[in-house]
């Protein structure tokens, strides 16, 4: 049989997340124009929307384009609750270790790689009033919209943190004074509510897998969550809301 001098070149592959971030709904999308480290491109709103996004302050000078209820369901697709704006925007530019001025109360996500925990996570993070979210460069969501609406506008109030190598993180937050406090359904100790003032990283692994080996052994101490009831784990964003919970009670 004779070959194809010539096989046809394979493409790769078009991910759906693939081309122009779009973020949406009002509270991420406000969130993002009042953010100067931000790039913003374009916003896309309906009447009703824009008089909405600009009751709390004006815009900044930038294209703003009218559009219907309909074209933001084409464009976001018919799950997205945009609520009548949409913003074209560059992603974020991620902050390093050394760029967070104040490391008394951080996340340390080991390889979450869902963007509605994630953004979840960062959510609760920054109500709560943690000074950053770390995660690492690879095996962690890449920002689009659905990060960025769990989120509810805290990707542009809470750095979140990208590192190559997670136990030299979790090293240089041990060095500055910080606890690391590892989660795992399996650990021997129970969560207790912290001293008040205490510096501390909470560490949480992925749904299923849990905290790498590596990084349980890099953690001061492993702990796990109470739970009376006939289900023994949490999803990880609610364990993250009990955990800074218990840190910020004191």
């Amino acid at each position: 049989m004779s070959k194809n001098k010539f096989p046809p070149k394979k493409r790769p592959p078009i991910l759906p997340d693939d081309g122009p971030v779009f973020l949406y709904g009002l509270h991420t999308v406000r969130a993002a124009l009042d953010n100067p480290r931000r790039t913003k491109r374009r916003l896309l709103a309906t009447q009703n929307g824009l008089n909405r996004l600009t009751e709390g302050a004006p815009l900044p000078q930038m294209l703003v384009e009218e559009t219907t209820p309909r074209d933001l369901d084409k464009l976001l697709g018919a799950e997205a609750v945009h609520q009548g704006v949409a913003l074209e925007v560059d992603p974020i530019d991620r902050f390093g270790l050394s760029d967070v001025e104040k490391l008394d109360l951080v996340i340390v996500l080991d390889q979450v790689t869902d963007p509605h925990n994630v953004g979840a996570i960062l959510r609760t993070a920054c109500a709560f009033g943690a000074d950053a979210v770390i995660t690492t460069a690879r095996y962690a969501p890449r920002e689009t919209g659905v990060l960025a609406k769990s989120a509810s506008g805290a990707l542009d109030l809470i750095p979140l943190v990208s590192v190559r190598n997670l136990g030299d993180a979790l090293e240089t937050l041990k060095s500055n004074g910080l606890v690391c406090l590892g989660f795992d359904s399996e650990a021997p100790g129970l969560l207790r509510p912290r001293p008040a003032g205490g510096k501390l990283a909470i560490v949480l692994g992925a749904e299923g897998k849990g905290l790498r080996q590596k990084t349980r052994s890099l953690c001061d101490e492993m702990v796990r969550l109470d739970m009376p009831g006939p289900i023994k784990s949490l999803n990880v964003s609610n364990a993250a809301a009990i955990a800074l919970f218990a840190a910020t009670a004191g």
